[in-house]
């Protein structure tokens, strides 16, 4: 790749200035010694001036409304097909009795997954909803996340895939937040034999749209990029780059998350590489130069025992941890116990403080909560928009 740049100047220029295409490129290929010591030194210097010494992350419980899905993504586990014997959707008492149970751990937000339309190819699916008084998941999702809102103090934040612009109105009405990670922009990634080949809820310009409409409904919301699944690194700057335009025309995204695919034996890409933690900490560092103001996040336990590395690559939160279930996308990887969590960031010179679903930047103001949550976000927030510590 020819530059008119050099890398030095192009660090230099990312602490001033929004980063260009051509920048981001370049310091996408940091490559580990030097080149990314300064990159990774500049992403954290542009955190601490813009978010402070504070990494926070939210106290939750993880509901997985239903792990049957359309899609068929090269690297996801937790997709399953009736008949499956880990096949499962919860019953309004399941869903209650974890958020119940999360309640009486401190836990606060209630973190909702499922898959993406499983009704649409799926008679099974069909029935049970019907079975539950509804027609689709999103409405079943619709009705637990009033439940929960309405009868726990846990706040609702739902990941359900694709949404209509209905589907969220009606959503933003029990969730304070919603999320959807538009992962990749590379629609060369649909192509046959690519991980969403068989996947019509992952086509980037749906998942665009959805962000759009989140912007347009002003819906806090969290999306990220998922890195390692075959894109490339101009690919991977393309993805940032269009999230922060998304940002920049309705001031709405909450979080971005960089998460990094890990292999399982059970997926079709269970032979993939995975991308290695200066892989993860160049894309972080990269991210918040492109960022910049925005909250950035990267799970933990996707990072084993290393996850301390990644502060100083830039991010500022950590996502939701629970002392009560484990990562249904990736169960072989436990979250770190949140005191340990408190440990390791203090000793990177750091602190630790617990939010909401909804991020302290959205919580006093009217304009990006529903009327019918509002109050209750707000009486379990601080003056500053964390989360208040009884």
């Amino acid at each position: 790749m020819t530059s008119v740049i050099s890398f030095e100047e192009a660090v230099r220029a990312a602490g001033e200035e929004a980063l260009g295409r051509e920048a981001a490129a370049l310091l996408m290929r940091a490559r580990p010694g030097d080149e990314l010591n300064l990159l990774m030194a500049e992403a954290a210097r542009l955190r601490d001036r813009l978010k402070g010494n504070v990494i926070t992350y939210s106290r939750k419980v993880f509901i997985p409304l239903t792990n049957l899905c359309r899609d068929y993504c090269g690297y996801c586990a937790f997709r399953k097909d009736p008949g499956d014997p880990d096949s499962r959707t919860m019953t309004p008492d399941n869903v209650l009795g974890v958020a119940r149970a999360g309640e009486r751990l401190g836990c606060k937000e209630a973190l909702f997954s499922l898959g993406d339309r499983p009704e649409a190819i799926f008679s099974e699916m069909r029935r049970q909803l019907q079975g539950l008084g509804h027609k689709t998941t999103l409405s079943y999702l619709g009705e637990m996340t009033r439940r929960v809102l309405g009868e726990t103090s846990l706040l609702p934040h739902s990941n359900p895939g694709l949404m209509a612009r209905r589907d969220m109105e009606a959503l933003r009405r029990s969730n304070p937040s919603l999320g959807l990670m538009l992962e990749t922009i590379s629609e060369r990634l649909s192509l046959p034999g690519m991980p969403h080949d068989n996947a019509p809820d992952k086509r980037p310009l749906l998942r665009l749209k959805v962000l759009e409409q989140a912007g347009l409904l002003r819906i806090p919301f969290t999306t990220g990029i998922l890195i390692g699944i075959g894109e490339t690194l101009d690919e991977r700057v393309d993805s940032l780059l269009a999230i922060r335009e998304l940002h920049a025309r309705f001031g709405h995204i909450q979080e971005v998350i960089i998460q990094n695919f890990r292999s399982k034996p059970d997926i079709p890409m269970r032979n993939h590489p995975e991308p290695d933690l200066t892989d993860l900490a160049r894309t972080i560092a990269v991210a918040r130069l492109i960022l910049r103001e925005m909250n950035l996040q990267a799970p933990p336990n996707l990072s084993d025992d290393n996850y301390q590395f990644l502060i100083h690559a830039g991010i500022n939160d950590w996502g939701g941890i629970s002392p009560l279930t484990r990562d249904y996308i990736n169960p072989e990887k436990p979250w770190p116990h949140i005191e340990t969590l408190r440990e390791r960031t203090e000793a990177a010179g750091m602190e630790l403080s617990e939010r909401l679903s909804v991020y302290p930047e959205y919580v006093h103001r009217d304009d990006f909560l529903d009327p019918a949550v509002a109050e209750t976000v707000r009486s379990m927030a601080d003056a500053n928009g964390y989360a208040r510590i009884q």
